[in-house]
């Protein structure tokens, strides 16, 4: 015998939706157990008539509240969503200064990346929370991040340096068994090495990366995720990183690898941004082109000459490195970016993009042992 659902559960979700404001004198009739209740009042606060300017109030026990409230009520991922909205709609970055706050946070990329954007006006009280919790998303990410960026980037440098016409004295028998094994002959019980395998080349020869980090305000997310990617490079023997970042200026971060607490704590989120300055400095590092890979994360809003900057773009790719331009390396799908900018990038053969972290290991590796 099928259920007949309460028609009452119908109400009380489109009671949530809506707010108190659709049924303010609660002449509908829709009683709300605790927990709903509770939910309603916490969603209340954040998202009600904005006329109010929100109901959590100027006190920090009144935010501290609300801060564990959500996490009483709602998974991880809509905690982060429903912070991100608290500091948007209702001013909260101060919350962001106050060490009690702090330690109430469910910290992710983007409440790191406001963080990151406030750290000069951190007063001396609050710096050691803000670094324990810029420390943990860090932490999280290197827990993503590392293994399969060293996993790509060591399994296309190994296939790279394969060596596929050994001579005799060269062949690798264990591997080269291991490739034919489908040639085994049972009448003369041996296998026909038909694809020979190689020792590995012994000299490799360093790649070198350079990462130019975009630091304007709108690139707060991809800059966290490449701050720690760029550590995570700095640490694999076979490359040499070095990472500048830019606004106005241009400042190379290197000397903060690998330790990339320190690197994010140095960088400079906000300001303008001159791309073509940048790339100009680029080109002084480029000493050895071929085994050269160029990242630009920006999202190509260029404060500064475009000609110029395409100049740039022109000399570099002439110097025969391989140039990445990166739009955005975080989760959230189809970045914001100056399309007229791409446009002239695909003009001259380049392909700009944006990538998942986790999806740009292999990118990075493709382009490095191409």
């Amino acid at each position: 015998m099928m259920e007949t659902q309460d028609p009452h559960d119908y109400l009380r979700k489109w009671r949530l939706i809506l707010g108190q404001q659709s049924d303010p004198d609660g002449a509908a009739g829709i009683p709300l157990p605790d927990r709903l209740a509770g939910i309603d009042n916490t969603l209340e606060a954040l998202y009600a008539n904005q006329d109010r300017k929100a109901g959590l109030g100027s006190s920090s026990p009144n935010v501290n509240r609300w801060l564990g409230d959500i996490r009483k009520y709602f998974p991880t991922d809509t905690v982060h969503l429903l912070q991100r909205d608290a500091l948007e709609r209702l001013g909260l970055q101060r919350m962001l200064l106050e060490p009690e706050l702090l330690e109430t946070i469910e910290p992710d990329v983007h409440l790191i990346g406001t963080l990151l954007s406030l750290k000069n006006l951190l007063p001396e009280r609050s710096r050691e929370s803000a670094r324990a919790v810029v420390l943990r998303v860090v932490r999280q990410i290197e827990a993503l991040l590392k293994r399969p960026v060293e996993q790509a980037i060591g399994g296309r440098r190994r296939q790279h340096n394969r060596n596929r016409k050994p001579r005799h004295a060269d062949i690798d028998w264990h591997q080269t068994i291991r490739a034919n094994l489908r040639h085994y002959q049972p009448e003369y019980k041996t296998v026909l090495p038909v694809h020979l395998r190689g020792q590995a080349r012994a000299n490799a020869g360093l790649k070198h990366v350079i990462l130019l980090i975009d630091q304007s305000g709108s690139m707060a997310a991809s800059v966290v995720y490449a701050g720690v990617l760029s550590c995570i490079l700095a640490s694999i023997p076979s490359l040499r990183t070095q990472v500048v970042c830019f606004d106005t200026s241009v400042v190379n971060l290197t000397h903060e690898l690998p330790d990339p607490l320190e690197l994010l704590f140095a960088i400079q989120l906000g300001g303008g941004t001159d791309i073509g300055r940048a790339l100009r400095y680029a080109e002084t590092l480029n000493t050895n082109p071929r085994d050269t890979v160029l990242i630009l994360l920006s999202d190509l809003f260029e404060g500064g000459s475009v000609e110029a900057m395409l100049a740039s773009v022109r000399r570099l790719q002439q110097s025969g490195l391989t140039f990445l331009p990166l739009l955005a390396l975080n989760d959230e799908g189809a970045p914001a970016y100056d399309r007229t900018v791409a446009a002239q990038l695909t003009e001259l053969g380049l392909q700009p993009f944006a990538s998942t972290p986790g999806a740009f290991a292999e990118v990075l590796a493709r382009a490095l042992y191409r």
